[in-house]
């Protein structure tokens, strides 16, 4: 045998093992797939259980504020049937315009309440929502993750073995990270 063929058959084993390697650790190496319940996760986020906690306190507030203006305008509306056949035409308007008034006052913070509900939950929704994407983020680098996927209520992961299912381990470690 020639060396050229020598060192033709020599490199035609050597590639063809380098290209067997490869294949092999490119299928066997396999991407880290992983999920997190994403429900079970916001959930059980203490950040989240505080924000509800901050969010029912102002919504309480805001309740019994509306609550109190509207009695007010209730009196109003009661003093002014009790004495309306005894009042003057200009103690009655006067009495109309302070109803009117009043119940003004009523649905204007009704407005503004129901504008900031839902202001106030899309903001705080938002920051903890950050927190725990921000999280995820920087644990599914630690961890060495291709991808970390989010099951959902409405089925974005239709199956996926326990073994993949790291919504645990992410709250341990999210709660631990608020804790501080």
């Amino acid at each position: 045998m020639k060396p050229a063929s020598i060192v033709s058959i020599v490199t035609v084993i050597i590639l063809s093992s380098a290209i067997a390697i490869l294949f092999y650790l490119h299928f066997t190496a396999g991407s880290k797939y992983v999920y997190v319940d994403a429900q079970k996760l916001v959930n059980g986020y203490a950040g989240m259980i505080d924000a509800r906690k901050e969010y029912e306190q102002k919504s309480l507030v805001w309740k019994a504020n509306l609550d109190t203006l509207r009695r007010e305008a209730e009196v109003k509306i009661k003093e002014y049937e009790a004495t309306v056949a005894k009042l003057s035409a200009s103690e009655k308007k006067l009495m109309e315009e302070l109803i009117a008034s009043k119940q003004e006052q009523f649905n204007t913070y009704q407005q503004f309440v129901s504008d900031n509900v839902r202001k106030s939950d899309q903001e705080l929704s938002a920051k903890v929502l950050a927190k725990v994407n921000d999280y995820i983020k920087r644990y599914g680098s630690e961890k060495g993750y291709t991808i970390i996927m989010a099951a959902t209520q409405y089925g974005n992961i239709v199956y996926a073995e326990d073994k993949v299912n790291i919504t645990e381990d992410v709250l341990v470690g999210l709660n631990a990270e608020y804790a501080r």
